[in-house]
């Protein structure tokens, strides 16, 4: 059995997986596609409406087919809430979730961080990747409750109309279980109209954004639910706290919410501003200082994601906007290749050989940087003790001598380059003439956004 981390990952075996989370807790699921987001009210499982293909709600267990999933489902992410919504999460048992495969054979467990003043909890969601499907943690936390996490999904939200009371079962809707606005085909109302498709911008912040990017020459960006998810809920988390910061009070950063929704980038830049009340105003402050303005207009961003969340107490709205561009095989090896070649244009210039890449040495690399996002951890030792040459060794290099340099924070191969130029020790190993090979990894998350690892041969 698998204990999970937030972030962490697990694989699944073919077939049937079963999610039991047990305690004063309701259980719910969206089931999305690539972009993150659902295709209608259909894809909202809840005890209301228990059912969809590929996946049943059964009490405090959720049963989930991948194979038979809808056409097009990528995701299903497993939400809890309190069974008595006027409850904080944080007042209940901490919820634990555990996963079994076929004949019940216990699979993972996860307890994620105690929520605080949180009203709904993603705990996990099961993904498809390539052939597979797998599972990862999440442990990302709401503060607005079912409406703003199924707003962040695509799904349409309206406020409920006030009605007269009537008797009816205490929870026969989403609203009557205490819980609005509630997405309205899932309302019992007999004569709702078809759900209309969710607003791709609704914000209008692409409007906003774009033209100034066009102005400075950029292209423009696109909306991620997952990017805006990851901001809503650091958004929540800072307006819980009161405070600006890139990690909240429940120990997860801004970047690791990014990670937990799914979305792998290869760069990332962030906005966290309280005071604006509207996204106008929020877009003119960005645009106001130096700093702010070449993020917003940075062309490296092909994506973006905005979230924002009013405390309650101060009155203050506080904003998370996400900058980012995904992490393809493509982009990732475009990245390796430029930090080999910004290395080999250093040791050109003391008169050395260039390095030759060694695929050995990047999947130690590589390796190496994912498991110290995921882990959230920055060292030469691995936390099982593992030294550079035993990760090299493990991924089947025979070089006899083995060197490595690491970094965290840097948003690009330049940056990471010059910061190791700038280290009498990372500098020595770039420039030791009797190493002949080089693997590069990189990975983004953790608590400082970007792993990086530069492993040389000799």
């Amino acid at each position: 059995m698998s204990e999970l981390i937030p972030g962490g990952n697990l694989a699944l075996p073919g077939g049937a997986v079963a999610v039991r989370i047990p305690g004063p807790f309701d259980v719910s699921a969206l089931i999305t596609d690539e972009n993150g987001t659902v295709r209608g009210d259909a894809d909202f499982v809840f005890y209301n409406q228990p059912d969809a293909p590929g996946a049943r709600l059964h009490g405090d267990t959720l049963t989930v087919d991948p194979v038979r999933l809808r056409t097009g489902a990528a995701r299903v992410t497993v939400v809890v809430s309190p069974a008595d919504p006027a409850t904080p999460l944080g007042r209940l048992p901490a919820p634990t979730l555990h996963v079994t495969g076929a004949g019940g054979r216990t699979l993972a467990r996860f307890a994620p961080p105690r929520p605080r003043q949180e009203t709904v909890l993603l705990l996990v969601e099961i993904y498809r990747r390539g052939d597979g499907w797998k599972l990862r943690a999440l442990g990302q936390g709401y503060a607005d409750g079912l409406a703003g996490l199924a707003r962040d999904f695509g799904v349409e939200v309206l406020d409920e109309p006030a009605v007269p009371p009537m008797p009816a079962p205490a929870r026969s809707s989403v609203a009557a279980a205490g819980t609005a606005p509630v997405p309205r085909a899932l309302s019992t109302a007999p004569a709702a109209p078809p759900p209309r498709p969710p607003s791709p911008d609704p914000d209008g912040f692409l409007g906003l954004v774009n033209p100034a990017r066009a102005a400075a020459g950029s292209p423009p960006v696109a909306l991620d639910a997952r990017l805006s998810a990851a901001a809503r809920a650091h958004a929540s988390a800072m307006a819980s706290a009161g405070r600006l910061d890139a990690e909240g009070a429940d120990g997860l950063s801004v970047y690791q919410r990014v990670t937990a929704t799914g979305f792998s980038y290869i760069t990332v830049d962030l906005h966290l501003v309280s005071g604006p009340r509207t996204p106008g105003e929020f877009v003119d402050y960005c645009l106001s200082s130096e700093q702010p303005r070449g993020t917003l207009r940075d062309p490296a961003f092909t994506h973006v994601g905005l979230g924002h969340v009013a405390d309650g107490r101060s009155g203050q709205t506080y904003w998370t906007a996400l900058w980012a561009r995904p992490c393809t095989p493509a982009e990732l090896e475009r990245t390796q290749s430029d930090v080999v070649g910004l290395t080999n244009r250093e040791r050109a210039r003391a008169g050395l050989p260039p390095l030759t890449v060694d695929p050995l040495l990047i999947r130690a690399a590589q390796a190496y940087s994912t498991d110290m996002a995921a882990r959230a951890f920055y060292s030469h030792t691995s936390p099982e003790g593992t030294q550079p040459w035993d990760r090299a060794a493990a991924a089947g290099s025979r070089h006899r001598s083995i060197g490595e340099n690491i970094a965290c924070g840097q948003r690009s191969p330049a940056e990471v380059v010059e910061g190791w130029m700038n280290s009498p020790g990372h500098r020595a190993n770039i420039l030791k003439p009797g190493f002949t090979h080089i693997g590069i990894g990189f990975a983004g998350g953790g608590p400082r956004g970007t792993y990086w690892t530069q492993l040389f041969g000799a």
